[in-house]
């Protein structure tokens, strides 16, 4: 990692801010910028700066462990860590804690072989983790934060930037129309994950489900669940899933969160822990797209972080139990199906 702390590249007043680079933005979002590449953190800084963002600070990696460093975070702190040793992981987690208590947006990127590592110390606060980001996907996370904080892209006049800008309009719509589809309890807002009024389930919604009652009294009795699928069958409908990319294009079948699904309820059974790289593998499709993936069906409440015990810098994905219900119910269904046509 290079040690040099610089504070901005094109910075001519050693300030830190954006103001020698010519186009810092006077209002906006502040964000800070560590990354030990020099020009992807000018490329960070343009693309910020586009977006209306006021680039405060761009340093290096080293700059995260300087215990001078102010203790108020900017609105936003973007972070390149494609290989990343112990101290700096230290630092990550002391960030992801302050990001937390202060309500500030962290936009970490990484590499597929650092990946666990930086997922182990990312637990408190609602970060956006990229895998090797190309700069699009870098410019998509951007307007998702845009999107959060009600920000809009301000115009430039640069012709080389307007396809920049209206791309970044257009994923701040975007994302906020999947936020909206995966919160909870607001108003008439549906869920895009709809599970959560399957049979079995003690509440209001299984009012209507004609489900048993407990000896005279109101409460409703939960039924059984079936037991999840043999894992066997599961791989195995995986493996046919998969076989489907050798004779069409990949792209037509992808389906992220059914693979996960499949994958984690065959773990489950196998008593196996899944990393976040290996159901990034599973997914079959590209690592950045995956975790997006995975923290919308979080949010939904289908998968869980589980933290290992042995070693607190390491974390698992699991399945809830009421997906874990969901699934067993879809097969025990499948099976019933299946056995009507005999």
């Amino acid at each position: 990692m290079a040690q040099a702390a610089t504070q901005f590249d094109h910075d001519t007043d050693g300030s830190g801010s954006a103001a020698g680079f010519g186009y810092g933005g006077r209002a906006g979002l502040a964000v800070s910028i560590y990354a030990d590449r020099g020009y992807l953190r000018a490329e960070m800084a343009e693309d910020a700066a586009a977006a209306g963002l006021r680039v405060a600070q761009s340093s290096d990696l080293a700059r995260l462990l300087d215990p001078g460093d102010p203790l108020v975070l900017p609105d936003l702190v973007l972070v390149d860590c494609p290989v990343i040793d112990g101290a700096e992981l230290a630092a990550l987690s002391r960030l992801d804690v302050r990001a937390s208590q202060q309500g500030a947006h962290l936009l970490v990127s990484t590499s597929m072989g650092s990946l666990d590592d930086v997922f182990g110390c990312l637990d408190q606060s609602d970060t956006q983790l990229l895998v090797t980001p190309s700069r699009a996907e870098r410019v998509i996370a951007l307007g998702r934060v845009l999107a959060r904080t009600g920000n809009r892209v301000r115009e430039l006049s640069e012709e080389d930037r307007l396809n920049l800008l209206r791309l970044t309009e257009q994923v701040s719509q975007i994302a906020q129309k999947l936020e909206q589809l995966s919160a909870h309890g607001a108003g008439e807002t549906a869920s895009a994950f709809r599970f959560d009024t399957q049979p079995g389930y003690a509440g209001i919604a299984d009012a209507k489900l004609d489900l048993p009652f407990d000896g005279g009294s109101d409460r409703l009795v939960r039924a059984s669940r079936p037991p999840l699928p043999d894992p066997r069958l599961v791989r195995k409908i995986i493996r046919q899933r998969q076989l489907r990319a050798r004779f069409f294009e990949g792209d037509l079948f992808a389906d992220p969160a059914w693979d996960m699904l499949l994958d984690l309820t065959a773990a489950r059974v196998e008593h196996v822990r899944v990393s976040v790289t290996s159901l990034c593998i599973a997914s079959g499709v590209p690592p950045t797209t995956a975790l997006r993936w995975i923290g919308q069906m979080t949010d939904a409440g289908l998968l869980q972080r589980v933290d290992d015990e042995t070693d607190r810098r390491r974390a698992f994905i699991t399945l809830t139990d009421k997906a874990a219900d969901a699934m067993a119910r879809y097969f025990a269904e499948l099976g019933a199906s299946a056995s009507s046509l005999v």
